[in-house]
């Protein structure tokens, strides 16, 4: 199983970048997924999900209403739109595959996915 984050890069303060993970050796559209973020010296921070059917999806309360995640089962991609960018999304955002679950649901706990991809990293300018 590989994930490959891709799309990051330096952007100004209100500004957009979209993010891309391209899944290979499963398929998106049978397991849950997610990205997550991590800045120097903080923890892996969850940033958004979308559960196995594709029905559900959730937004950290610091990224609702400015990023959206969405998959595209026959590209095999989940990619996350990120709008209105401040200096506080400065991060190297990875995305993550559950492939345990049954449940068609979001978690948010990194600790609830099995794979991750190597990171793309996002710096936002003020």
């Amino acid at each position: 199983v590989q994930l490959q984050a891709s799309g990051g890069g330096l952007v100004q303060a209100g500004g957009s970048l979209r993010l891309s993970c391209a899944a290979s050796g499963l398929s998106i559209s049978a397991y849950r997924m997610a990205w997550f973020r991590q800045a120097p010296g903080k923890e892996r921070e969850f940033v958004a999900a979308i559960s196995r059917n594709g029905r559900i999806t959730s937004c950290a309360d610091s990224v609702k209403g400015r990023f959206t995640l969405s998959r595209d089962t026959e590209m095999n991609t989940v990619s996350l739109q990120m709008n209105s960018l401040k200096a506080d999304d400065t991060a190297v955002y990875y995305c993550a595959a559950d492939v345990r679950t049954i449940l068609s649901n979001v978690r948010s706990s990194p600790g609830d996915y099995d794979y991750w991809g190597q990171g793309t990293q996002v710096t936002v300018s003020s």
